[in-house]
């Protein structure tokens, strides 16, 4: 979901002023303003970022048990990650129905992810951003690349294309003033632990070595 540059001043109202009626014609709700927009930023997702929605934060933390009550009437819970300032929703354990959507991960969909999870990692042994280039993002999928493979064109516009949906959903976030170079989100720490890395690191090894075969359409887990 995209937000107007000033959306973050525009964020906490004066709730006295609200009329007594609701926020809109037929509203029962009695979440004020903030709080609301808190849950519509969650529900929209992929996650709420502290460091860029700084005010969204502070009604996170300070209305977190109303939150977390209301997304367990969805069958949903908030992961929240309080040291590096990000928060996202997930589908509880219950057989109940789902609201979140799954989207597929392609092979290089999940590298990409991979590599960045590697670079977050990297950085936080340093207390340094995450930053990578589209030029480095490019070089390391390539290498993925099938010694075989005829269709040079195809793979690049795959690679493209994982990039693109990589940015869609925040885990890139483009840096001020550069178009090819971007921070990888804190998020991404929270969707791989690091056992999931290791067992992930060491398949992707074994392919680009050649010991396995894999096509390079292949679905990866779901997302």
């Amino acid at each position: 979901m995209d937000f107007p540059e000033n959306f973050e001043q525009e964020i906490i109202t004066d709730n006295g002023n609200e009329e007594k009626n609701g926020l809109f014609p037929g509203d029962t709700g009695e979440l004020q303003m903030d709080t609301r927009r808190v849950l519509v930023q969650l529900l929209s997702g992929p996650s709420l970022d502290g460091r860029r929605y700084s005010k969204l934060w502070t009604v996170l933390l300070r209305d977190e048990n109303v939150i977390r009550k209301f997304f367990c009437e969805l069958f949903l819970e908030i992961v929240i990650d309080y040291d590096q300032c990000v928060a996202f929703t997930r589908q509880a354990e219950t057989e109940m129905p789902k609201l979140l959507r799954r989207a597929q991960l392609t092979f290089l969909d999940s590298v990409l992810l991979l590599y960045l999870r590697k670079q977050l990692a990297q950085s936080e042994m340093h207390s340094e951003r995450a930053v990578v280039s589209k030029e480095d993002i490019i070089e390391e999928l390539k290498s993925y690349d099938k010694s075989g493979n005829t269709d040079k064109a195809g793979f690049d516009k795959r690679i493209h294309a994982s990039i693109e949906k990589i940015k869609k959903n925040n885990i890139l976030q483009k840096i001020k003033g550069s178009d090819n170079r971007f921070e990888v989100s804190p998020t991404l720490k929270l969707l791989f632990s690091a056992e999931e890395v290791q067992n992930l690191n060491n398949i992707y090894m074994q392919i680009k070595a050649g010991e396995i075969q894999m096509d390079n359409t292949h679905k990866g887990e779901d997302e």
